[in-house]
């Protein structure tokens, strides 16, 4: 039986083939126009099927199964994905900012004004029909790439945008350095846009907690079960697409094993309904009383307790 395609994948494939499109389109008419902002859109949508491309590995290594080598699965690909993601950003949009300093240095004329126009009227309107696909399967699934890459293009719209209107104004005014002046200020965008990519995806890597309005919860969960003593020890990373959780609860020394069970059952039950987007590994420990002390003379003071969200 075939395996059937996952949401998340499906879009990378659909924003790869539309990328693909629109660069073939922009390319062309942006050699033969000389438009600054017309090549800086051609090169960020030649960016946006590499990194679509890449983003349909990332998740298709993500989901695979654990192995005996990779017991956690490939989750942190995602982290990976965003860090390269935002870099090629970056560097996508400090190329359009030097190539607009040099038009303005030289003050090469732009050329078939009236045909690139037309590319970026049709660029936008498939770019927001893209956009508004993306944003629906990151809302269904909760995954950084596709968040990623639906933010990437928002940023397309907009850059889109500008660029329709520069390409407007110097076919109304022949002023040539409002095409240069307005591909930097595009080029500026894209890099303040890239860096909240690149925050994310490092976060994932360094094991940064789940948000806090979640740890909090958590909290709030064994606090309130009647039949846990106290716990500490509550720590939680996520890698994108699973969220992990381990802590220590105290129960009566005399509980049977089973009994110790279904308590832990009942918790997780709870923790993993608060967000069924994502796959949860938790991992809870018995203690028959506090130790919080001894293992913090043992392991470090601090270790326990939730990490100060940054």
């Amino acid at each position: 039986m075939q395996k059937r395609i996952s949401p998340q994948k499906k879009a990378t494939i659909v924003s790869s083939f539309v990328a693909f499109l629109l660069v073939s389109v922009k390319l062309v008419v942006a050699i033969l126009s000389g438009s600054v902002a017309l090549l800086a859109s051609a090169i960020d949508s030649l960016l946006d099927a590499a990194v679509s491309l890449f983003n349909f590995f990332a998740i298709h290594k993500t989901e695979e199964n654990p192995t005996s080598n990779f017991q956690y699965g490939k989750g942190k690909i995602q982290g990976i994905a965003s860090v390269i993601e935002g870099t090629l950003i970056i560097l996508s949009g400090l190329f359009i900012i030097y190539t607009g300093v040099e038009k303005l240095i030289t003050n090469e004329s732009t050329k078939l004004l009236l045909p690139s126009i037309g590319v970026m009227i049709f660029s936008t309107i498939v770019t927001f029909f893209l956009v508004q696909y993306l944003l629906m399967v990151a809302k269904k699934t909760d995954n950084i790439v596709i968040k990623s890459d639906a933010l990437h293009y928002k940023t397309d719209l907009w850059s889109n945008a500008v660029v329709l209107a520069a390409l407007g104004l110097v076919w109304l005014t022949d002023i040539q350095a409002i095409d240069a002046l307005l591909g930097i200020s595009i080029g500026i965008y894209i890099i303040y846009s890239a860096i909240e990519i690149v925050i994310d995806g490092t976060k994932i890597l360094l094991d940064h907690a789940i948000p806090i309005e979640q740890v909090d919860a958590i909290e709030k969960i064994l606090d309130e079960h009647p039949e846990v003593t106290s716990h500490h020890w509550l720590k939680t990373r996520t890698d994108g697409s699973v969220n992990f959780v381990e802590f220590h609860m105290v129960l009566r020394p005399n509980m049977l094993l089973l009994e110790a069970h279904r308590i832990a059952e009942q918790v997780e039950d709870k923790i993993m309904a608060l967000d069924d987007l994502k796959k949860w590994v938790i991992t809870p420990h018995f203690d028959p009383y506090d130790d919080e002390d001894i293992n913090d003379a043992m392991f470090g003071s601090g270790t326990h307790s939730i990490l100060e969200q940054k």
